[in-house]
Parts: C-alpha cells; sequence; structure tokens
C-alpha cells in the first residue's frame, strides 16, 4: 500500500510539474491578462494539496528554475529566483496546512488562502533581498501591485478551482491519497 501511494504521489507531482512547465504556453497567448493569470501556481498548488508539503515545495522550487534554464522565461535572476521561494511557499504551506486541518471544505479554502498569502509575502521578501543585491529598489507599492494588483485575475481563478479539483481528487473513488 505504501509503495502504491508513493507511486502516485510521484506520478502526481510529475504531472503538476509538467503543468506547471506547460500552462503559460497557453496563458501567454492571452494579450494583456496572460502573465496575470498565474499558471504556474495553480499545480503547485494541486501538488502541495494531492501530495503533501515536501512535494509541493519541491515542484514549486523546480518549475520556475526549470523553465527559465530551458526557455529563459522567466528570466533567471530576480523573477525565477524569487519565483521558486514563491512557488515553494505555496506548495509546503498548502501541503502542511492540509495535512494538519481537518478535511473540511472550509479548511481546505483556510489552507488555500493562508499559502498564498505566504507565498505573496516571500516573493516580497525575496524581491527586496534580490533587488538590494542588483543594486535595485523595491517598494511597498512594488510589492502590492506585483503581489496583488497584477495578479488579481490569477487570485480569483485560483480560489476558485483549487478547492474544486482538490475536492473532486480527494474522493476515495477518485484518487486514495489518504495516508495520514
Amino acid at each position: 500500500m505504501k509503495n502504491r501511494i508513493y507511486t502516485l504521489k510521484i506520478t502526481i507531482s510529475a504531472l503538476c510539474l509538467a503543468l506547471a512547465y506547460t500552462l503559460p504556453f497557453l496563458t501567454g497567448q492571452i494579450q494583456q491578462i496572460g502573465n496575470m493569470l498565474c499558471p504556474m501556481h495553480i499545480p503547485v498548488l494541486l501538488c502541495g494539496f494531492l501530495c503533501g508539503w515536501g512535494w509541493g515545495l519541491g515542484v514549486g522550487a523546480i518549475a520556475p528554475l526549470f523553465r527559465s534554464f530551458t526557455l529563459g522565461m522567466p528570466v533567471l535572476f530576480p523573477s525565477a529566483l524569487c519565483m521558486a521561494f514563491e512557488l515553494g511557499s505555496y506548495g509546503a504551506v498548502a501541503g502542511l496546512l492540509h495535512k494538519l486541518l481537518p478535511r473540511k471544505k472550509q479548511y481546505i479554502y483556510i489552507s488555500l488562502l493562508a499559502s498564498m498569502l505566504i507565498g505573496r509575502i516571500v516573493w516580497g521578501l525575496s524581491m527586496l533581498i534580490f533587488m538590494g543585491i542588483k543594486g535595485s529598489g523595491f517598494t511597498f507599492s512594488a510589492f502590492l501591485g506585483g503581489a496583488f494588483v497584477n495578479a488579481f485575475p490569477g487570485i480569483i481563478i485560483q480560489i476558485v478551482l483549487v478547492p474544486i479539483i482538490v475536492m473532486i481528487l480527494e474522493n476515495p473513488k477518485v484518487l486514495n491519497l489518504n495516508d495520514r
């Protein structure tokens, strides 16, 4: 049973990494709001919820770096590095809170919102540090713009889609990952 769950988790993690790599190709075609949809965030959040904090952290940290090294987008410094910290935080916090809190609908939303907030704070702190290293500034208004205002369409999509997908996939008849 343990080997089956491990195999399932590694398979789901690989699928989430592949989605995080390819979804920006689809959303990038949408003029004006392609990047605002935050396409890499959804697979990372799902990985954290479905596979646990360690897998979510790994997929979240690897995805932007992998895209940067293979495609040059996002630019490695500071964008991809900051995204690696942000997305790693998303996956880790989502997985950790989902494991610790009761498996009820409202707690999925609490875990999601907390991971989104913490991930954005981690992104802001990373940008502050890396922009300081670069010799540039990173203001609070730049943080608000990058973390919330520009990402608003993506935030709404995440709040709508992620809990629905988690509830569907965690149904024991669909995907049985209960190993807590």
